[in-house]
């Protein structure tokens, strides 16, 4: 199709529905000249006459009829769905995909999405999980969520967490055999479950106590990537396991874990929200975020 052609048709219907190049003019916001111009070059590029023209008035050819007849379902379909588009800028709908690195995702999106599923029916979640941040845009994701540094520099980012805080914890079995650490010193002559991040080095364990802060390689025969597989191999008995304090908290309720240096223990900056800085953002994501926001609150 001629490039014009489409803005032509249009032309077409409108000059169809006034009978009058004045009248379509006024609606199309040009002059009544370049109208009749426009409807002469859609003729030439049809081969036919679409229009009778007289000094007084416009009329339908047969084949203006047929060819109205014609469009005028097809672009009824056109108008209606930039009217639902439209509707659906304002309202939560569609796929929503989210990324959540290096961090559980039971402790972000869990807690609020039987909410956000029920209060959005016409939303779909979908959320992936990895140890390291990506290019969520080049991935087809519109959002993630993780550290304040796992975002790109030029994105948008929400607090979604309060400062997360460390637990050190074992089984009572553990402490009850070996003893519990009283500094974190100590922690050198136990076997400690290490953490390997994403860049492949082993993770080094922080402390910190009225402003005084240290750092240690522990040491210890199991090796994770995940808070998950660190707090199944502490309630396992194979040692000591540095993981972040709410996702150990049910099992210090239960008893299944104790914890030790909790005088020690450091907090975080928590996590964050972070997406592309469109201006035209998703109304199910604004959706997520003020639920995530509302959630926080809550807690406090």
């Amino acid at each position: 199709m001629h490039r014009g052609a489409l803005s032509d048709l249009t032309t077409f219907i409108t000059v169809a529905d006034s009978l009058s190049f004045r009248g379509a003019g006024e609606r199309l916001g040009v002059t009544p000249s370049a109208l009749s111009h426009s409807m002469k070059q859609l003729e030439e590029r049809l081969g036919t006459r679409l229009l009778n023209r007289t000094t007084r008035s416009v009329s339908l050819t047969d084949a203006g009829v047929r060819l109205l007849e014609r469009l005028r379902p097809a672009f009824d379909q056109i108008t209606d769905a930039m009217e639902d588009l439209n509707e659906a800028r304002g309202r939560p709908v569609g796929n929503l995909r989210v990324y959540i690195s290096g961090t559980p995702a039971a402790d972000v999106v869990a807690p609020i999405w039987k909410c956000f599923l029920s209060t959005y029916p016409e939303v779909n979640l979908e959320v992936e999980v990895g140890q390291t941040p990506i290019d969520i845009v080049a991935k087809g994701f519109d959002a993630g969520i993780g550290p304040r540094n796992h975002s790109a520099i030029d994105m948008i980012a929400v607090r979604v967490t309060d400062p997360r805080k460390i637990a050190v914890v074992a089984t009572p079995s553990y402490f009850a055999q070996h003893g519990p650490p009283q500094t974190p010193d100590d922690l050198l002559h136990h076997g400690c479950i290490q953490y390997r991040v994403s860049n492949g080095r082993l993770f080094d364990w922080m402390f910190e106590r009225n402003g005084e802060s240290t750092t240690l390689a522990v040491n210890g025969r199991v090796i994770v990537n995940s808070c998950e597989l660190a707090l199944r191999a502490a309630a396992d008995g194979l040692g000591l396991a540095y993981v972040i304090e709410s996702e150990a908290d049910p099992l210090l309720r239960s008893g299944q874990l104790a914890r030790v240096l909790e005088d020690w223990s450091p907090a975080f900056e928590g996590l964050y929200l972070y997406h592309p800085s469109h201006r035209q953002r998703p109304a199910a994501l604004g959706a997520l975020i003020e639920m995530l926001h509302a959630a926080r609150r809550t807690r406090h």
